[in-house]
Formats: structure tokens, sequence, C-alpha cells
């Protein structure tokens, strides 16, 4: 009986070494583990943003196809957190679009992020954002410790997607309990566990669904890796009623908070809180394109031309502080298939721009830029008044009506024609073609800037950069200058005896009734007024009002002075304290009006004007002289000199001299 006791004892620590033994070479083979995970490179997802990650500096692997739009990408160098990782990887030229390693560095918010075209991908401005993060490769810096596993800012970890182990889950909180992280060496222990056959309790049929798939899962799913990362919550049988002893319940992440009828951020759409550019402030202009939906363009042509066009909108940046779009289809008669107001990004204007049809019919582009004159840019459709206005024609091979006479009068009422003409006519066509040079006659200069000419549909892409660049170029946009808007016009008003009080409220009503005509601002044209007898009385310079009421109102309240009649002084006068400030780049108007001769000579100061640039108008009423107002009076004099006989008839004149105006503004040469 001894021998058996002994020999079982022997049986008993044999065993016991060999469990022991088999532990510890379990525990070398998870040490091991432990420090392949240290040294792992994190693998994340194109559309991870920098934002959801906790870690203020890391290194990470991005996978191949970060280029692609969708994955939104803010700022130039220095990017918004909420930007894809990766997306900025590749915009800053780190990465291809083949992916690989990269570092990246949080660092404080901006102010202002300025989007850009850079390597393949289009990222977008916005004003300012919270947090920030810059991208460079990835070369680790001695003496910085770079972690092996991302800590996320939500339970619901990206990584899940990517298949990357994650450091902590934080748990959320129950009533009688304390919230704590579940950390890697709790899910090690658990690992252990299962590896000494610790018995671990079976879970219920729904909670114990897998799936191998990397995709998020529906609530009351869970994938491989959740299950591996998720803790039990032991369960006191007694707290249970029904429970079965032993028993355990698998804690899921978030399933108290959507009891409790809450709902985790990211089962709600991203898409409100994703922050919407405010355009690109850099390009504030006001687009309209004037697609061909012409019979002969095809259907394929057609679907080219209207990619061009979402690219467009996505070079852009598309916003209501930037650039504002909206298209015109032409045919046999055009219409308009959303205006400047529409759409106030480039995601929504690329959705809209897939669903656009072909009408079909002949390619009536000349009609078509009527129809934009007199209907698109209005206040009603979005047009804003302060941003150039422009109109880009797309033309498949030629017109099947005439342009010039319709772009004549897009070019007066300030719009910049651009041109894109494709696959022109060949020599047997020629003949076909029923304006010769169209192209010429109809954009807003001849100097090639307004125009781009493209041998086949398939290289019409060539031309995106080009065009982005000129209609945001602002300063060269010269259509946008109009003879109502370009000019500091400087008043000239005689306010001597022989005028009277009731005549000259008369004159001032007929200067009110001429500044009305144009569009008056700090930026478009500018008025100012001198009053003169012997002496002369600066009233308001160009910089004292900056609207056209204020204008309106301080004409009303100029009061009269009455005495002599020195023209010839009040001319010097006025190009010395009104027109010795004008912007260079405005146009010098002067309109005198006088109701008789001057007492002093008047050649060399109108001549002193003419030299100066200042175009003069010269006003006579009642026992003006008429040599006299021709002397003063631009060349030729039968333009720029008026008279009437009674100051009741002056009112007459406004639409002739305004008339005169745009008439000499728009006859300068478009080159």
């Amino acid at each position: 009986m001894g021998t058996v006791v002994l020999t079982m004892k022997a049986s008993v620590i044999e065993m016991f070494l060999v469990l022991l033994v088999t532990g510890i070479h379990s525990n070398k083979e998870m040490t091991k583990k432990i420090k392949r995970l240290k040294f792992n490179v994190p693998q994340i997802n194109c559309d991870v943003k920098a934002g959801k990650i906790i870690n203020p500096e890391f290194i990470v692997k991005c996978p191949a196809g970060c280029q692609d739009p969708k994955y939104h990408v803010y700022g130039t160098d220095v990017y918004a957190s909420y930007s894809s990782v990766c997306g900025a990887a590749v915009h800053s030229g780190v990465l291809d679009n083949s992916g690989g390693k990269i570092l990246v560095r949080k660092v404080a918010g901006q102010s202002g992020y300025k989007g850009s075209y850079s390597n393949g991908v289009q990222s977008l401005s916005l004003p300012r954002w919270r947090e920030s993060f810059i991208v460079s490769e990835s070369k680790p810096q001695k003496g910085v410790t770079y972690p092996s596993a991302l800590t996320y800012s939500s339970s619901k970890s990206p990584a899940a997607k990517a298949g990357e182990t994650t450091k902590a889950y934080e748990r959320p909180s129950v009533p009688g309990t304390t919230s704590q992280p579940v950390t890697l060496t709790q899910v090690l222990a658990v690992t252990t566990a299962e590896a000494s056959h610790t018995t671990l309790p079976k879970p219920s049929p729904s909670a114990a669904s897998t799936t191998s798939s990397a995709r998020p899962q529906p609530v009351g799913h869970r994938s491989r890796e959740m299950d591996l990362w998720s803790t039990p919550t032991y369960t006191s049988s007694q707290n249970r009623p029904g429970a079965n002893p032993g028993e355990m319940d698998f804690w899921k992440p978030g399933s108290v908070l959507l009891d409790a009828g809450f709902v985790p951020k990211e089962e709600l759409s991203t898409q409100s809180l994703e922050p919407v550019s405010l355009g690109d402030p850099n390009c504030k202009v006001d687009l309209s394109f004037l697609i061909d939906g012409s019979s002969s363009i095809g259907k394929r042509r057609f679907r080219i031309q209207k990619q061009f066009l979402a690219d467009i909108a996505q070079a852009l940046d598309i916003g209501p502080a930037g650039p504002l779009m909206g298209v015109v289809q032409y045919g046999d008669n055009p219409a308009t298939h959303f205006n400047l107001r529409t759409h106030t990004n480039s995601r929504d204007l690329k959705t809209a721009i897939e669903k656009i049809t072909q009408r079909g019919g002949l390619a009536n582009a000349g009609r078509a830029i009527s129809f934009v004159t007199k209907n698109f840019f209005s206040k009603a459709n979005g047009n804003r008044g302060g941003s150039p206005n422009v109109a880009v024609v797309l033309v498949d091979g030629w017109p099947t009506d005439k342009v010039e006479e319709a772009s004549r009068l897009a070019r007066e009422s300030g719009i910049n024609i651009f041109f894109i003409t494709i696959e022109g006519a060949v020599e047997n066509e020629k003949q076909y073609v029923l304006e010769p040079n169209f192209v010429n006659k109809a954009v807003c200069r001849t100097n090639g800037f307004y125009s781009f000419h493209v041998q086949s549909w398939f290289g019409l892409h060539k031309t995106l950069q080009p065009l982005v660049k000129r209609v945001c170029d602002t300063e060269r946009l010269a259509c946008s200058k109009t003879c109502l808007n370009s000019a500091d016009i400087g008043f000239v008003i005689d306010g001597s005896s022989s005028v009277g009080t009731g005549n000259f409220r008369t004159v001032l009503q007929f200067v009110a009734n001429l500044s009305r005509e144009f569009e008056i601002s700090d930026t478009d044209t500018r008025v100012g007024a001198v009053q003169y007898t012997y002496e002369q009385r600066l009233e308001f310079g160009f910089d004292k009002y900056s609207s056209k009421a204020d204008v309106l109102n301080a004409i009303k309240r100029v009061g009269y002075w009455s005495g002599g009649t020195s023209t010839g002084a009040a001319i010097s006068y006025a190009l010395e304290q009104l027109f010795q400030k004008s912007k260079p780049n405005k146009r010098k108007l002067m309109i005198l009006i006088t109701d008789g001769r001057s007492y002093d000579d008047v050649r060399i100061p109108a001549l002193a004007a003419h030299l100066k640039g200042v175009i003069t108008y010269a006003v006579g009423v009642a026992w003006a002289a008429q040599e006299e107002l021709e002397v003063i009076a631009t060349h030729p004099a039968r333009d720029h000199s008026f008279f009437a006989d009674d100051f009741d008839n002056l009112y007459q004149y406004v639409p002739r001299i305004i008339r005169n105006i745009c008439t000499e503004f728009n006859s300068q040469p478009r080159n």
C-alpha cells in the first residue's frame, strides 16, 4: 500500500513538473509575442482621420489607393486633423498611390487651411480647425518611442477595419461599478488561461455570431477581432434570476449605452459632422459653364464633357467664400441645369453634374450666350455682384449660329467669356462653319488667355489646370471691368449767382440721375464733387462714400454757394483735390456743368486735364459759351460736349452721356 502511495505521489509530482515546464514554455512564447507586437508598425486604412488617433506622434503604414478623392484632405503642408492621414501623405508627396510607411506628428490648430492640387490629390480649404498634423518620411527620431498600437478616441476603432491591435477600449460606466480600460496584459492573461485549459463559458448564440469580414458589423454581431479584444464581465448568479452557476456573460462594447437608449457617435451619419469647405477665398468668381448638348456630340463624348465638369468642380473648391458654379446646356435652345446658389460645395455639385442628361438638337452657342447674359448672372440666381462673372463655353467642332453680337453684349455686361473648342473643322468642313474665326469674335480678349483648342475629346482633361488657374486670376479678368463699374467720376458744379437756388437743385438732380446709373462701391465706380464760383470747394472726395445710397444723399445735401464763374480755376482745383487721389486702375471722368462764360481762361487747365488722362464732359446750360464747352471737352467734342437751352431739359441728356461713356469704353482694343 505504501508503495502504491509513493508511486501516486511520484506521478503527481511528475505531472506537476510537466505542467510547470509547459507553463514556462507558454510564457516564453507569450513573451516573444509581446516583443513582436511591440515593434510592429500599425496599419491603417485610407479613410482613417488624424483626429481619431489620440497619439501625438506615431508611425503608420498606409495601403495602396489613398489618392482617391473620396478620402478628403484639408490644407497644404499642414493639414486639419479631420483629413485622411494617408490622403494627406499622398498630397504632400511623402507617399505615392502605392502606399507605405509615414511619420505623423500632431501640431496646433490653424486659423485657416488653404486647399491645393498636388500629386493627384485636390485638398480643400477650411477656415479653422482645433488640431493639425504634418506628415514626413518614416525615419524614427532618436530618443522617441513610437507606439506599436494606436489609441483611438472612440470604442469602435477604425483600426479594427484594418485588423490592427488596439491599445485600450474604454468600458462604459455601469451604475455601481468603476470604469476600467481593458489593457493588452489582460487580453494576454485571457489567452494564457485558454492555453492552460481554463474552461470559459459559451456565449449565447446571438453574442457568439462571428464573421471573418473586416468591415464594421451591425449591432448584435461581432467580428473575430472584437471577440479577441473583449473581456468577460463576471455576473453573480444570485443577481440574475434563472442563472446557472458558473455561467458568465460577455460584455460587448457599447451594449450598455444602446440598452440605455443612446447610440454611439459612429452609428450616426458622419456626413453632418464633416466640415464643409467655405471655398477657396483666392478664387472668388461666379462661373457659368455652357456645355454642348447637341446631337452631333454623341453619348460617349457627352460623358467625357460631364467628367471634365466634375473634375473642374473638385479642383475649384466650390464654396460661398470662394468660387460658385452653375451649368447651362445648349442644343436648339439653352436651359439652366442649376444656378450659382443651387449647390455651394464641390461634393453636391459633382453629384448634380452626374445626373445631367443630353438634350440633343443643334449647337446654338450664340443663343446660349444671350440667354446667360440676360438670365444667368442675376441676384436671384446667386450672382454676388462684387465677384467677377465668367462664362466658359464648350463647343464640339463649331456653333450652328453666330456668336459675335451675343458675345459683345455679354462682354459689355462684364462677363468674361472663355471658349474651349474640341475637334475643330478640318479643311473640307470649313465651308460649313457659319462664322469663320468665331472664337476671336467671342472671347473677352484675343490674346490667347481666354481660348483653348483641343484636338481630341480624350485630351480635354489637359486643359483643366490651365483653365482653373486662369478663371481664378481675377486681376486678368479684364471683362469684369465695365463702363459702369470702373471709373472715378468727378462732378465740377457751377454754383454762381446766375444759376439761382431753384436751378441749382435741378443741377443736383441731374448729377444724382447720372450717378444712379453707375455701380458704386469702394472697389467699383467712385464719385466725388466740387462746387465753384470765384472760389472752389470740395463737397466730397472719391474715398468719402462707398455706396450708391450714401453718394445720392451727399449730393442732396450740397448747399448752394453763389458768386462768380471761374471755370478754369475750378478745373485746376478738381485735378489737384479730386483726381490726384484717383486709383491707377480707374478711368478718370470729369463732368463739368456750367451756365455761363468763364471769367478766367479755360484752355490751359483743360489741356492739363487731357494730358493727365482725365476724360472731360462739358455740359452747358442757358448762357454757356458753346466754343468754351468744346475747348473743355475731350476730343472729339461732339461726343463730349452738350448744351441745354433750359435747366429743366438737363434730364434728357442723361441717357446720351451714359451711352457715350460706355461706347468709348467698349471701343478699346480687345488684345
